[in-house]
């Protein structure tokens, strides 16, 4: 009899269908049964001794929620018989509903091996307590995990003790994950954890990598690139990340028609074992990543999400650095125009359900894994490090930028001054004149502090009221090195020091200009957007511990956009 190992995770919702994913311990059918006779089954298929399923469920009604179980060959594995949890539903959005957004990164499954000081609760674990204890309140309508699912490169003990079993931790990558097999046990000590587990089986889920799903500072530069091929094992290491993201997260984030779609989603699913063909699909991928993309998008009603890839596309070419190729960077202003219009909203009688913009959509939300708007001074040291980097004051000081760039992690968008500048510029095209959304967000984790910074354009000013909103970790480590930090680096005197730095590097001054006008605020945290209409309201929530060992999410700032 076939199990569940695996899932479900809930995953692209739309008014009409929804996938949802499973892994099973052996080959099967997978069905996906609901309440209201809407259901969908699809056949297992194989990587690296591993089986999976994707099941889309048409026939459902828009506006409603349906309880939902799972069979695998006619059995039924979910939910299990003796859940302490509500059934798992499958929500479908209603063509005048509003939506909640809520977003992170950064999450530990647990604390790594040695230990990186105090972590505190866990702000997955207890969103879904929360959502469990009232399933017919509010909830997220969609959960966006902004990168670090998992960490390849950081591991728990009990994940070094289960390495250490099956190879040699002395060679290769150490105590860090060498291939497929071990990716997926950091996948089922990660979503295995109970509450995440029935919280990402009943709110549909959207994601993306950052560094930490194959190494810290991936892709920092040529350099690094080219250190990390001089091994005998990041090989294996960057190919097993790429085919156990598309297999884990990827998937998920593709509509029904995208997968019908996609040639090796077809491939694997009629091979008798799709390794060798996902192995190959990762290797061109990693030898040439303007060949794949990993980027997406979504619309929900009158939102548009922008799920953008600023790990894999990066060009990393000293004379002709971007953060995205040139192919990714044309996708995403198309994808960002499409549909604007002419503005032929009258705009008369708005209200908070009310929607004039004429253009496709009332909010724009960029979805990218390392924030746009920094801290002034560390976008300073940034671009000046760049600058070293690029020859600006000769080959000592390109060596000593690199140094710099490496251990401080400088390869944020302003560390690309040019593709930070065209994201400024694409951002005020798609918030000015006629068919303007009424936001434009740009929605980061990475940095462990949550921040909103807002910008603004010499002589141009949206007509969207435009937001960076960056929300980390989700359950991770703050220690008081990044508190101090990030305080300073908001400063008045620190955005001084920034300046001088920044002529030190003959860089030019930014095409934008922002301000922080809400935080820092640090601990294990998630953000939400509220969206109705042309209204957006802005939640943080902290998760924290109360006497009697209840863990609780507190509001630390509620606002309103527009």
């Amino acid at each position: 009899m076939a199990e569940l190992r695996l899932g479900p995770l809930l995953r692209y919702t739309d008014g009409s269908c929804a996938t949802v994913w499973v892994e099973t311990d052996r080959p099967c059918t997978a069905e996906v049964r609901c309440a209201d006779g809407a259901r969908g089954t699809a056949r297992s298929f194989r990587i690296a001794d591993h089986h999976y399923a994707l099941v889309t469920v048409g026939g459902l009604t828009p506006g409603t929620a349906t309880e939902y179980e799972v069979l695998l060959d006619g059995t039924g594995v979910w939910p299990p018989p003796d859940s302490r949890f509500p059934p798992s539903v499958i929500a479908t959005p209603g063509d005048d509903d509003g939506m909640r957004v809520a977003f992170g990164s950064c999450r530990w499954a647990a604390p790594p091996s040695g230990g990186k000081g105090r972590v505190g609760p866990d702000a997955l674990d207890t969103l879904s307590a929360r959502v469990a204890a009232d399933p017919t309140g509010a909830r997220p309508d969609v959960l966006l995990l902004l990168g670090d699912q998992v960490y390849a490169d950081e591991i728990s003990d009990a994940t070094r003790e289960w390495i250490a079993g099956r190879r040699d931790v002395t060679a290769g990558p150490g105590d860090q994950v060498a291939d497929y097999e071990e990716y997926t046990r950091l996948y089922y000590e990660s979503w295995l954890d109970p509450e995440v587990r029935w919280l990402l089986s009943t709110v549909p889920s959207c994601m993306i990598f950052d560094d930490h799903d194959v190494i810290d500072d991936w892709n920092t530069s040529a350099a690094w690139l080219a250190d990390m091929r001089a091994t005998d094992w990041w090989q294996e290491r960057v190919l097993s990340g790429l085919m156990s993201y598309w297999v884990y997260q990827q998937l998920g984030n593709l509509s029904p028609d995208e997968l019908a779609a996609d040639p090796l989603y077809t491939t694997v699913r009629e091979a008798s074992d799709g390794t060798d063909a996902l192995r190959e699909f990762a290797a061109r991928a990693d030898a040439d990543p303007a060949s794949v993309r990993w980027s997406y998008r979504r619309d929900f009603g009158r939102t548009r999400l922008l799920m953008v890839d600023s790990r894999a596309a990066r060009v990393l070419d000293e004379d002709r650095r971007t953060m995205l190729d040139p192919g990714e960077a044309a996708w995403l202003r198309e994808q960002v125009m499409e549909g604007r219009g002419d503005g032929d909203g009258d705009g008369e009688g708005e209200g908070e359900g009310d929607s004039h913009s004429g253009g496709a959509y009332d909010h724009l939300l960029i979805g990218t894994s390392l924030p746009w708007l920094l801290p002034h001074l560390v976008h300073d040291v940034e671009a000046w490090d760049a600058a070293m980097c690029g020859g600006e004051r000769g080959a000592r000081w390109a060596r000593i930028g690199e140094r710099i760039r490496r251990g401080a992690d400088l390869e944020h968008w302003s560390a690309f001054p040019s593709s930070f500048d065209a994201l400024g510029d694409l951002i005020a095209d798609a918030g000015t004149g006629p068919g303007a959304p009424a936001t434009v967000s740009v929605l980061s984790g990475d940095v462990h502090h949550a921040y909103v910074a807002e910008p603004s354009w010499p002589g141009r000013t949206p007509d969207a009221r435009v937001a960076q909103l960056t929300c980390s970790p989700v359950h991770n480590s703050v220690p008081l090195s990044i508190r101090l930090g990030f305080r300073f680096g908001w400063s008045a005197p620190a955005r001084a020091l920034g300046r001088r730095i920044a002529r030190h590097g003959r860089c030019a001054p930014p095409a934008v200009s922002w301000r922080r006008t809400g935080g820092p605020w640090f601990g294990n945290q998630i953000m939400t957007l509220t969206l109705r209409g042309r209204s957006a309201r802005l939640r943080l929530e902290q998760a924290r511990a109360n006497r009697d060992g209840t863990n609780v999410l507190r509001t630390v700032a509620d606002r309103k956009l527009t």
